[in-house]
Formats: C-alpha cells, sequence, structure tokens
C-alpha cells in the first residue's frame, strides 16, 4: 500500500463509535488511549463464532485492565497467564483455576509452586530443567510442550527463538513428562503476531500432528490438545484476510490433519481481540527540519517508543494515524517526545501527513489497544505511564 495512503476512519470504526470515542477524548488531556469496550466484546464473539470448536485463553499480556478481564471473564472465556502476578490479576476478579493455562516457558520454581496451590493444573514447558521442575512442583499436572514454527518472515511482529524447541526434544520431553508423573497433554505453537500467512498454521499443524502420531505409535501417549496461541490480525495500515477466513482455512488444515475427531483446540488471541479497541490521543510538539533544504519535516509527538509504542520498534507495526486537517499528504518522520535517539516511530518508513499539521494538533493512532499501555514505561524522562479511559 503506498505509505502516502490517507487514513480512513470508516475504514476501522463505525462514525458512532468514533465520534464517541473522540467526544470523549477532546475534554482529555494528552497523551492517552480510549479503549471502547464494546468492540472486545463483539471481537470475542466472533472469534468465538469463528472457532465454535475452539476454547478460547485470553493472553492477558496484551492488556490486563480488569475492566477487559471482568468482560472476558463473563462471557466465559479463560486466560493465558505469564507471570504470577497477571494470576493475582484474574484470580482477584474470581477467575476459577481450570480456567487459568501458565503459559510462560520462562518460570520460577516459587511461581509454579503457587500456581499449583491456588489450583492451576495446566502448565507450557519446553525444556528438561523446566519440565523436572514442574514435576516436583506440581505433581501430576497437565504439561503441554512448545514447538519452534516458522512464519518469521511474514508475520508483522515475528517470534525469536526464545520460545519452543525442536520437534525431536517436543516428543522426548512428553514421553519424559509421562515418566515423571506428569500428564503429556498437548503440543502448542505460536506463527508469529499479526501473522498474514495463513500457510504457517498448515505447516505448524502437520508438525504437530506427527508428534502426535509418534507418541501413540511408539509410546501409548495420547494427547489431547492442540494450542494454536495467537498471531491472527488486528486492522492496521496493510490490509488482512477477515478473521472468518482464517478459521476456514485453519479448520480445513485441521481436519485434513486430524479427520473430524479433532483434540482440544485451544487459542490464546491478545492483539486481535483488544487493538481494535483503542484510539491513542497524541499531541504535535514540534515539527521541524534537519536543514533549511530539507523536504521531510520531522513530526515530534508527546507519545512514543517508551509511553506504549515499542511496537514501531523496526517499524514493525504501522499503526494508522488520522489527523483533522485535511492537507496534501507528504512525507514526515515521526518522533517521541524522550531525550533518546531511539525514541523514533517512524523513519525509514516514508509516513505521510498532512502539510497544513501544526504544532498543538492531535493525532490519533488507530488500532491501539493492545501492547500500549503494558509496554508503556513508568518513569522514562520522568514522563508518567500512558494514561487509559475504558468506555
Amino acid at each position: 500500500m503506498s505509505q502516502f495512503h490517507a487514513i480512513d476512519v470508516a475504514d476501522y470504526y463505525d462514525s458512532e463509535t468514533f465520534s464517541k470515542i473522540k467526544a470523549f477524548a477532546d475534554s482529555k488531556p494528552t497523551p492517552f488511549v480510549v479503549i471502547d469496550t464494546n468492540i472486545i466484546s463483539k471481537q470475542y464473539d466472533d472469534m468465538v463464532g469463528a472457532f465454535p470448536q475452539a476454547d478460547v485463553f485470553y493472553a492477558v499480556k496484551a492488556n490486563p485492565a480488569k475492566e477487559i478481564l471482568s468482560l472476558l471473564r463473563d462471557k466465559g472465556a479463560n486466560f493465558d497467564i505469564a507471570s504470577i502476578y497477571e494470576l493475582d490479576m484474574v484470580m482477584d476478579i474470581g477467575v476459577t483455576p481450570d480456567r487459568v493455562s501458565y503459559g510462560n516457558t520462562i518460570k520460577k520454581r516459587q511461581d509454579v509452586r503457587e500456581f499449583y496451590k491456588r489450583g492451576v493444573r495446566m502448565f507450557a514447558s519446553d525444556s528438561e530443567p523446566d519440565l523436572r521442575m514442574i514435576a516436583e512442583e506440581a505433581p501430576g499436572a497437565r504439561v503441554y510442550v512448545r514447538i519452534l514454527t516458522e512464519g518469521t518472515e511474514t508475520a508483522d511482529w515475528p517470534l525469536s527463538r526464545k520460545f519452543g524447541c525442536q520437534n525431536e526434544m517436543a516428543y522426548e520431553l512428553l514421553v519424559l513428562a509421562k515418566e515423571l508423573g506428569l500428564e503429556p497433554y498437548g503440543i502448542s505453537f505460536h506463527v508469529g503476531s499479526q501473522q498474514r500467512d495463513i500457510g504457517a498454521w498448515d505447516a505448524a499443524i502437520a508438525k504437530v500432528k506427527m508428534i502426535f502420531d509418534r507418541l501413540r505409535d511408539e509410546h501409548g501417549i495420547v494427547l489431547q490438545m492442540i494450542n494454536m496461541g495467537g498471531g491472527f490480525p488486528a486492522n492496521y495500515i496493510d490490509p488482512t484476510n477477515s478473521l472468518q477466513t482464517y478459521a476456514d482455512q485453519i479448520l480445513r488444515f485441521l481436519v485434513e490433519d486430524f479427520g473430524e475427531e479433532l483434540p482440544r483446540i485451544v487459542l490464546e488471541p491478545g492483539r486481535s481481540l483488544i487493538s481494535n479497541a483503542g484510539v491513542l490521543v497524541s499531541e504535535v510538539v514540534l515539527i521541524s527540519r534537519k536543514s533549511n533544504t530539507a523536504l521531510e519535516r520531522w513530526v515530534f509527538t508527546d507519545v512514543g517508543k517508551f509511553s506504549g509504542l515499542i511496537e514501531t520498534m523496526d517499524e514493525a507495526i504501522k499503526f494508522p494515524i488520522f489527523t483533522e486537517k485535511q492537507g496534501e499528504l507528504d512525507r514526515c518522520v515521526i518522533a517521541g517526545p524522550t531525550c533518546d535517539s531511539a525514541d523514533i516511530m517512524y523513519e525509514q518508513y516514508a509516513y505521510g501527513l498532512p502539510n497544513d499539521l501544526e504544532i498543538g494538533d492531535r493525532m490519533y493512532w488507530l488500532t491501539t489497544g493492545a501492547y500500549t499501555t503494558t509496554y508503556s514505561a513508568v518513569c522514562f524522562n520522568g514522563f508518567p505511564p500512558l494514561q487509559a479511559y475504558y468506555l
């Protein structure tokens, strides 16, 4: 898509919704994010409708606001938890332990012990030391092993090799799990966040099928779950397929490999449930040029990488930015307010903003409900964390 494509709010929000958000935002000092929980409710319903055969475990790290957790609790969601602190958040609002999965493969012994003490019985792993620790601190628990998958080149926010293990190791770990008195429960994978290539799920499911078959045939271990993680896209600048298209194709991949009698299917959406619900509002602080003959403007705004927009790192996530100015679009570098040279959101990607944009104007960053409040620094350069409002 052209980098000078004008942002049409109607591509992201209906007029009533955006008018409500903007009317609320106009009375608040920037920067902040406004999140419409009605959108989250609809996104959740759409996901359940698209994947009726799956259990949804919301990835709490995307946005752990009590307003969101309570909404999803009441709608019957389960929760993918990354830390003891997130466990506190969901249990404090009455979520029962049977609706929790400890999905982080990197965890302290005392935290596993505490999860188990509170009734959690489902744990992710991807290494032998971690698996042995789970066996000691959470005896008899269900474990699922995360495998490495491809998809780096086709995901906007690709995952590194930090999580997961090769297929052969996953196979060996699940055999060991049984020997250690744990329940070898399933396999998990994540094809990368904002994954555009639906075929990435096909390749991952095929890997899972081979591990399922080998464990059954060689050790009599019948796995019961495939955790497909997240990866479903939000609505940023570049277009994506609809969620229903993803669901139709992924179900076809599952049936091709596993037949009509599928194991338990688990999804761990975060971005796709929450991002579209948020609008981050910032103010233009400065507009300048680096020389008398420079063609491009530098637009500095009061929000940046350290106040919620870290996913612009390497210019990976390209947020739609709306302004009320109507001038011709020309190329800008967009940067944040801090005394850090890394605090530049878009420089290589030629972002177009109206040429009549002025200091004091507001910038509306669309699709910013996920990974903004949680990535915001506490006090870098003295700036407070990003303020959030929930409608």
